[in-house]
């Protein structure tokens, strides 16, 4: 595996709890898959996690060098947890297009907070499993 572009975020959870105040369900919607909005209806601290996976994309875009715009949606990139609570990615439509042109075979994040922030860092790789 080759480690080819890297990409962080910082959100403070101060935003997003006024996005939800202004634009609530449509923000929501827009930016966070079902799957996204359960998980976080079901955390302890639900701004938290929703921060987490807004910085988690946020970073995403970073690494493939677009930002947000264009045909890019936010729910191209979905964060979603594995068995054993660690995020995982799964990206879709022009993020899957543009991942695929940069030779992206797997991205790899970490999230974690503070009292009033979410962190994500999103690392690249190309190539396959078996290169390791």
């Amino acid at each position: 595996m080759e480690l080819i572009a890297h990409g962080i975020d910082l959100v403070d959870f101060g935003r997003i709890e006024e996005l939800l105040q202004r634009h609530d369900h449509k923000f929501l919607e827009r930016v966070f898959t079902a799957s996204e909005q359960a998980d976080a209806e079901k955390s302890r601290n639900r701004i938290e996690k929703l921060a987490g996976r807004f910085a988690a994309k946020e970073a995403v875009l970073k690494l493939i060098g677009t930002g947000w715009r264009g045909k890019i949606a936010w729910t191209d990139i979905e964060v979603v947890n594995d068995s054993l609570g660690r995020p995982i990615v799964n990206i879709d439509g022009e993020v899957k297009a543009i991942a695929d042109k940069l030779r992206i075979s797997q991205i790899s994040i970490s999230i974690t907070h503070t009292a009033n922030f979410a962190i994500a860092s999103a690392v690249a790789l190309a190539g396959s499993d078996e290169e390791k």
